[in-house]
């Protein structure tokens, strides 16, 4: 079983929403028993919160329910209990090395580096733009799922 998680700053808009894209496509592939997903923030800030309205909204408008998931912070822990962490930019990779004390494994990663345009998922908390942000986590699982299956979803 491969076991991923994703990283964000505060787990309510990009990390769940990467977690639940990513469930549908293996699902959809029924390759769900070979997963382990799930999301984790770098930050304290919104632990035990839901996921974030609009972010919730935007899954929903594409056949994802995230009911259920709240917050929760990344430990030094998940580093052995991962076998892949991604982050969705820049600022959340140097917390998670921060937070997992290096990465020796080479387990940490940005989510856009499985796609054709390296960089960071721009935060839609600040930006307001969820299609955009589900448009770039959209195609970032599809690379990942890809780089890690050889298997291309349509």
């Amino acid at each position: 079983m491969t076991k991923i998680l994703f990283v964000c700053h505060g787990n309510i808009c990009r990390s769940p929403m990467a977690e639940f894209i990513l469930k549908q496509l293996v699902t959809r592939l029924d390759m769900q028993d070979e997963f382990y997903i799930a999301s984790a923030a770098t930050s304290a800030e919104e632990l035990g919160n839901p996921v974030y309205p609009p972010a919730r909204r935007t899954l929903q408008r594409h056949g994802i329910d995230c009911a259920g998931k709240t917050a929760r912070q990344m430990n030094r822990r998940d580093y052995g209990s991962f076998d892949l962490i991604v982050g969705m930019d820049t600022a959340n990779l140097r917390n998670m090395r921060r937070i997992c004390g290096g990465d020796p494994q080479d387990k940490l990663r940005l989510l856009m580096e499985f796609t054709d345009r390296p960089g960071d998922v721009a935060d839609p908390w600040y930006t307001g733009d969820f299609e955009t942000a589900w448009t770039d986590i959209d195609a970032g699982c599809r690379g990942l799922l890809k780089h890690l299956t050889g298997i291309t979803v349509r």
